[in-house]
């Protein structure tokens, strides 16, 4: 059993417990940047996705994880840093300005929205935000000058510090640009969730009535953690579409809102790690279908035939179980193994026991 002696107050806010979990960053942050070497283009491009992934998906749990606001219209915003970007790129602006500046605009967009929207709560609240997802299909086609329609447009290269980098051509320089930011904006989430803010985040997902008697700006800091939700969004989008290469209307449908509200869901609500477990299982498991259709027509006989809808099925069953039998998802579950073993034989069983009633002072909303 490993037991962390805490001697200063300053431990508590470290971005890590203690030099040994810093040490396993590392090495992780150490075979992501030697991946390249170690695996072909096809499956680099598969753990490029997943850090496209995690990046909407640390977006979003911003917003719903951290702050308690349900959101089913992120596509929205994943599209709207995504024409964001190409649009400038085209304008002859440099990508390390554009890609910024895109999710600035969304951020912006996102706090302009959230005026009217948090006025709302739970479900009217998701509600309200798929509405804005659906409408986003209309409006592209709508603004046909700028993004394209229904035809789309095409990602260009771009020159990051004098290299051109793209997708099909530089999957290597791709993967470490697209590892970069998601280190670059995990390190950001980290040190928001230790400074004030992101603590007033935690307190209002907590009670609003209690973070309202401790001085808090309810409405201010939930319009503050949407428009940061929606830049970050915004840069998730904006890789996306480079990495989609070609995009329109239907790229960023409602679905793709679904899809993220589920994959934090399944990777642990409330966890920045939650974000990347969920953005594995979003990103590998069609490969892990194709695999296991190919090798079950290998076996019985015959080909492999195309079931439509398999992959959501799967995904709604994979969520079904984990709401019914682990609510606090992968990440959760890691935390129970964990905390076996360190408090082994001390490890009592309903130590994360979830409180079936509502706090005495949310009755009063």
């Amino acid at each position: 059993m490993r037991i962390v002696f805490k001697t200063d107050y300053m431990q508590d806010i470290r971005p890590w417990k203690d030099g040994y979990q810093l040490s396993l960053y590392l090495i992780l942050l150490a075979f992501m940047i030697a991946a390249p070497y170690l695996v072909d283009d096809f499956y680099l491009g598969e753990i490029t996705n997943v850090l496209v992934w995690a990046i909407a998906g640390l977006g979003l749990m911003v917003l719903t994880g951290h702050t308690g606001q349900a959101s089913l219209g992120h596509a929205a915003f994943l599209a709207l840093g995504c024409y964001a970007n190409i649009i400038l790129l085209e304008a002859g602006m440099p990508f390390m300005v554009a890609f910024p500046l895109a999710g600035l605009i969304t951020g912006a967009v996102g706090v302009l929205i959230a005026i009217p929207a948090l006025r709302m709560h739970g479900i009217y609240l998701a509600i309200a935000t798929m509405a804005m997802s659906i409408l986003t299909d209309d409006i592209i086609v709508l603004t046909e000058p700028w993004t394209g329609g229904v035809v789309g447009k095409f990602a260009p290269p771009v020159n990051v510090f004098g290299v051109m980098i793209d997708r099909w051509g530089t999957p290597k320089e791709f993967y470490w640009l697209i590892l970069g930011v998601t280190v670059l904006i995990t390190l950001g989430y980290i040190n928001l969730l230790r400074a004030p803010l992101g603590r007033s985040f935690i307190a209002v997902r907590d009670s609003e009535v209690s973070a309202q008697a401790m001085g808090i700006d309810v409405a201010r800091t939930k319009a503050i953690s949407f428009g940061i939700s929606c830049a970050i969004t915004g840069l998730g989008g904006a890789l996306m579409g480079l990495y989609a290469t070609t995009f329109n209307n239907e790229t960023f449908s409602v679905v793709i809102s679904i899809q993220l509200l589920m994959m934090i869901v399944i990777g642990g609500l409330g966890s920045i790690h939650g974000a990347f477990f969920g953005a594995i299982v979003i990103g590998f498991l069609p490969q892990f279908l194709s695999i296991s259709k190919e090798y079950v027509g290998a076996v019985f006989g015959g080909g492999t035939v195309a079931i439509p809808g398999l992959e959501f099925g799967v995904f709604g069953l994979i969520l079904i179980v984990f709401i019914l039998f682990e609510p606090m998802g992968i990440y959760g579950r890691w935390l129970k193994i964990r905390t076996w073993f360190e408090l082994f034989p001390f490890y009592r069983k309903n130590m994360f026991k979830r409180k079936k009633s509502y706090l005495k002072t949310e009755r009063v909303r």
